[in-house]
């Protein structure tokens, strides 16, 4: 330790037990292992040395943004040290004319929209934790967010990154143009592996031109299957919505008890879709042809959106949560509501639902009683069957929050062998003595 402690500027290593503590959490109920350093890295020289010393001495690392994470991608490991990125928030460059930013891991994900707005452009990428979530952790798993249902999830914004491997050698993949297929895409690799193969350092990601404030149709529904038919009908019939998202009674339920929305008592879903090319009318339309009880159309959605961000944490006030992250085909997704339903009742378990509808990305959260180390059987017994049926429907097990350690136990059921021997490969190949967020993502 005290050769990581020479290697570095003064400051930057932190071995107080209450301290490393406080960096080993993500927001997962799952009880993190014993680090036995923080490293506050602030440059990619910081990086570089921890992870020549790392290699040196076969000590794991684990990379962490904010711990915003929701799968314990970001949880300590037992004797790991714990290198947050956090400090190193530097915009190095905005160009407006070439759409792009320069931006290192530990800028807030908001801060970077803010900052193109402030020429025009925006940075599509806005999961629910916008406000909190750095850049670089929303590369480690490939975040999404409300727009991706018309602009994609992270790994359609990131042209470029500079990542430092396990044995402290810096690689540069992709470009700073839109396109270009030189090579393997090495970029793609990168985006999504959870800390796994390398540390991000740096970023070239892709700014849009921003839209004219988009329209909002918020539309309750006496049934979520109905609301789910809703969004099959607006996206059959191209209407292209900027955001399309589902919330099920649970979860407004939930909301209503926290903040005193006025929830009708017959609602059982409320979709909330805008759109930036006119297309608000005939979404509406759509959404009273498939039962919808009531469609309002507003200019100014702020506030419903600010509603479905509230999702989350009005849940945590329930008890702990297990958030989960199924996503299906579009057609699939009443049936995945139905099969939810299903799941809640027979296993008596509390699943409150939202869902980036337009992207089949559903968000099952299955609350349990606060204070438990982890969710009781019938908890786990729940979510196997919402996972198994996700599989069932053509899906996937997880659409934006990563494997971490949570959804370890049923990656075979997606994976097989094939795939699982290639992932092993790949880490070998960039990771030979797994020191790299070991135990985590595959």
């Amino acid at each position: 330790m005290n050769e990581l402690k020479y290697a570095l500027p003064e400051g930057r290593v932190l071995t107080d037990p209450d301290v490393t503590a406080s960096y080993g959490r993500d927001r997962t109920f799952l009880e993190p292992g014993k680090a036995r350093a923080v490293v506050l890295a602030q440059s990619r020289d910081d990086v570089v040395a921890t992870l020549r010393w790392a290699s040196e001495h076969q000590v794991p690392v684990v990379p962490r943004g904010a711990g915003t994470g929701l799968a314990g991608g970001s949880t300590a490991v037992d004797g790991c040290v714990i290198l947050s990125l956090h400090r190193m928030t530097a915009i190095r460059e905005l160009s407006a004319g070439d759409e792009i930013a320069v931006v290192e891991p530990g800028v807030i994900t908001a801060d970077l929209d803010r900052a193109a707005r402030e020429h025009g452009l925006m940075y599509a990428p806005d999961p629910s934790s916008y406000e909190i979530s750095t850049i670089g952790g929303n590369l480690a798993t490939n975040a999404g967010g409300l727009r991706c249902v018309k602009y994609g999830v992270t790994r359609d914004s990131a042209l470029g990154l500079e990542v430092v491997l396990a044995d402290g050698r810096i690689l540069n993949t992709g470009r700073r143009t839109v396109k270009g297929v030189t090579g393997y895409d090495l970029t793609s690799l990168f985006v999504g592996s959870e800390g796994t193969l390398g540390v991000i350092t740096l970023a070239t990601v892709r700014l849009r031109r921003a839209p004219a404030p988009p329209a909002t149709v918020a539309a309750e529904f006496t049934s979520a299957v109905d609301a789910a038919s809703a969004v099959s009908a607006i996206i059959a019939a191209g209407c292209q919505p900027s955001l399309l998202e589902l919330i099920d009674h649970a979860t407004l339920r939930a909301i209503d008890d926290w903040k005193n929305i006025g929830l009708e008592p017959g609602t059982r879903a409320m979709l909330i879709a805008q759109s930036e090319d006119g297309a608000e009318q005939r979404m509406a339309g759509l959404c009273e042809e498939n039962g919808a009880s009531n469609v309002a159309v507003e200019e100014d959605g702020s506030e419903l959106v600010g509603l479905r961000r509230l999702a989350y944490p009005a849940k945590e006030r329930l008890g702990q949560c297990l958030v989960e992250d199924v996503c299906v085909p579009r057609t699939a997704l009443p049936e995945m509501i139905a099969r939810i339903e299903a799941a809640a009742a027979a296993h008596d378990v509390l699943i409150c639902t939202v869902a980036h509808a337009g992207d089949g990305n559903l968000h099952p959260v299955f609350v349990f009683e606060r204070g438990l180390p982890e969710p009781p059987p019938n908890v786990w017994a729940a979510a196997d069957e919402v996972f198994r049926a996700a599989l069932d429907l053509g899906g996937t097990l997880t659409g934006e929050h990563g494997v971490g350690l949570l959804k370890r136990r049923w990656l075979a059921l997606e994976c097989g062998p094939v795939v699982t021997e290639i992932h092993h490969g790949i880490k070998q190949l960039f990771d030979p003595q797994n020191i790299l967020n070991p135990g985590k993502a595959i």
